[in-house]
């Protein structure tokens, strides 16, 4: 069901990531809302949760935006399919989970997504590329005020967006920012630099959310707090801690540099070598040299082009795109070899790295 949508050439992460940058890989926001007078799905019986499924999709049928959209029934999905649209960041986990009633519209370039009956009624996600908060607030905010316009959206004065959870009251907004953050991790920082920015009410998780792992040194940092906020409040602190976040993560790069250049150029080396050479590379050493060749090239030492193939490249060796690629479930040791096969057939023309770069950096 979902061929169209992964071949599309204007999808924004694989296919059209023009605004990579070397430290933020995407910014995604996405507002928790829900209807009036009716239970929240997991307390809502299926005939209310196909209704709502049947009155939240033919609305957003007829929305600008989604209108040359696709719209699936979770129910509909294979287990595989649903993994694919999970490694894309364009449903969650839970969704996946959730009881039959459930689904997702996904618009032409897959920057918007609304998941419909997941933990709240709807969940709107937008996704760009690079550190755009304040540019994606204004495209979903615009957004939630079209779709409010024929909706009944349960709201109170008090706490504001009601929504199944209690720490989605107030904005009903998550903002987050995937960052690779290979310095930090490297130099030791990571962990104290997790502890600092919690306190500051932003919390950090690994690249598939909440309970994942950091592969390939990519973390989400999001805001925590949704109540007793107002909505731009929320972006600019987010966006002032991650700025910080952002000058730590260089500072750490050309610090290990400049401590052990040595050993920092052998690691790329390798993850280069291995790249492109390995017959079989698993989706956590696939994920770690490629983090190693991105920051490859944000040292300038491979084309500046590169990034965004990297960061393709971070999705499409996940195992369900493998699997999928591969048009088929296969097992484990598989998929390793079908990830390998990729990625040197990928990075076969790929530059020499050029070491001279960063060599004689002050």
């Amino acid at each position: 069901m979902i061929e169209s949508l992964l071949q599309s050439d204007n999808a924004e992460l694989t296919r059209n990531s023009q605004k990579s940058s070397p430290v933020v890989l995407s910014t995604r926001l996405r507002l928790a809302r829900n209807l009036v007078g009716v239970p929240f799905p997991e307390r809502a019986t299926m005939a209310q949760r196909r209704d709502i499924l049947a009155k939240c999709a033919a609305h957003l049928s007829s929305l600008a935006k989604l209108e040359q959209g696709n719209f699936f029934k979770i129910s509909d999905l294979s287990d595989l399919e649903k993994q694919v649209l999970v490694e894309r960041h364009l449903i969650s986990r839970e969704l996946c989970e959730s009881h039959p009633g459930s689904g997702v519209y996904i618009d032409k370039d897959q920057t918007c997504s609304v998941m419909i009956n997941e933990e709240d009624h709807l969940r709107i996600q937008f996704l760009k590329s690079g550190f755009r908060l304040k540019s994606v607030w204004k495209q979903i905010n615009c957004f939630d005020s079209e779709l409010e316009s024929d909706l009944d959206i349960a709201f109170d004065a008090e706490f504001g967006y009601l929504t199944a959870c209690p720490t989605n009251l107030g904005t009903g907004l998550r903002a987050s920012v995937m960052m690779h953050l290979p310095g930090l991790v490297l130099s030791g920082q990571m962990e104290r630099v997790a502890r600092a920015v919690n306190q500051l009410g932003i919390t950090v998780r690994g690249l598939f959310g909440e309970g994942s792992d950091a592969t390939g040194h990519v973390f989400q940092i999001s805001n925590q707090q949704t109540l007793g906020e107002k909505e731009e409040d929320i972006i600019e602190r987010l966006g002032n801690v991650l700025k910080t976040v952002i000058d730590h993560e260089v500072n750490a790069r050309y610090k290990r540099l400049e401590d052990n250049s040595a050993k920092l150029l052998d690691h790329i080396g390798r993850a280069y070598g291995l790249l492109r050479n390995a017959h079989v590379l698993t989706s956590t050493e696939a994920m770690h040299h490629l983090s190693l060749l991105r920051l490859a090239v944000d040292f300038g030492m491979l084309p500046e082009a590169m990034r965004v193939d990297i960061d393709r490249f971070f999705i499409e060796s996940q195992p369900g795109h493998v699997q999928f690629a591969a048009n088929k479930g296969i097992e484990p040791d598989a998929r390793d070899v079908c990830r390998a096969t990729m990625l040197r057939k990928e990075l076969s023309a790929l530059p020499s790295l050029d070491f001279d770069k960063v060599i004689d950096l002050p």
